[in-house]
């Protein structure tokens, strides 16, 4: 608690500036201001700086950051002499991953990229906190996606991308609030597992498939078994049945095609038809 009140007070007086550059310094503002006005209208033009609706300018006086912090979009003025200006793009950026080894919590070596989106929040921050903020961000960002990855399995990694990208997003976000950075998207890309470990999942999902298919077949051929037999029982229950079931057998063949045929007939049938 006392190390994020700290936290929070240096923020507020980033934020808010500090007007306290003492006496000498106010002698020096003073004399550019004097400076300034002799050497009108051509001073005006070194005065008079423009910032753009994505960007915002951190005003520094004397090496204090002027007070109401970042400045723009518009037009501000600066005192040629005592003070410069830095401007700071608030665009989101997004960076490239470079592939990460990483050893898994199951003892996998795999390769892994990503993609960041961030964007600066706080300008005064951005700039008065760290000497590189898009830098210190990839940096983070690699040292992230190794740390997140290397506490989950090869079977989380290959299912869980989104969740583990969420993990990611959240712990850059926090550390990089001092920063001034805001981290709003991590994405996973492409997750290349080793050749050999290519081979053996190949290898074991043929093996599943296979075993499915002979499955499948056997499940089959029992239930023909099962008609079949449920067949023989009809025809065994009625005679009539078999004869039927010739009649539609000749009756087919004669169909499909116009020629002689000799079927085989049983001697009951043929007296059956003999005695009507």
């Amino acid at each position: 608690m006392v190390w994020f009140s700290k936290s929070s007070k240096k923020k507020k007086s980033l934020e808010t500036g500090d007007s306290d550059i003492g006496v000498c310094g106010w002698i020096l503002v003073l004399f550019s201001i004097l400076l300034t006005l002799l050497t009108l209208p051509l001073s005006i033009w070194m005065c008079i700086k423009i910032v753009k609706e994505y960007e915002r300018a951190i005003i520094f006086r004397l090496g204090r950051i002027l007070r109401g912090g970042a400045k723009g979009p518009g037009l501000f003025f600066i005192l040629p002499c005592t003070d410069s200006f830095i401007n700071v793009d608030m665009r989101t950026i997004t960076f490239d991953i470079p592939p990460q080894e990483v050893l898994t919590k199951d003892s996998v070596t795999v390769s892994v990229d990503g993609v960041v989106y961030y964007r600066v929040q706080n300008a005064t921050l951005a700039v008065a906190n760290i000497t590189n903020a898009d830098a210190a961000t990839r940096l983070l960002a690699q040292t992230t996606l190794r740390n997140v990855l290397g506490t989950k399995n090869l079977a989380e990694i290959l299912s869980d991308r989104e969740e583990i990208a969420h993990s990611m997003q959240s712990t850059l976000d926090d550390a990089t609030d001092d920063w001034g950075i805001k981290v709003e998207r991590v994405e996973i890309k492409d997750v290349k597992l080793p050749l050999q470990l290519q081979r053996a999942m190949a290898a074991e999902a043929e093996a599943t498939r296979e075993a499915r298919a002979k499955v499948i077949a056997a499940e089959g051929e029992m239930n023909a078994s099962r008609a079949l037999k449920e067949a023989s029982l009809v025809i065994a229950e009625s005679p009539s049945a078999l004869q039927l079931r010739y009649l539609q057998t000749l009756n087919t063949i004669a169909a499909e095609k116009n020629s002689t045929i000799i079927f085989p007939l049983p001697i009951d049938m043929m007296q059956s038809f003999m005695k009507h």
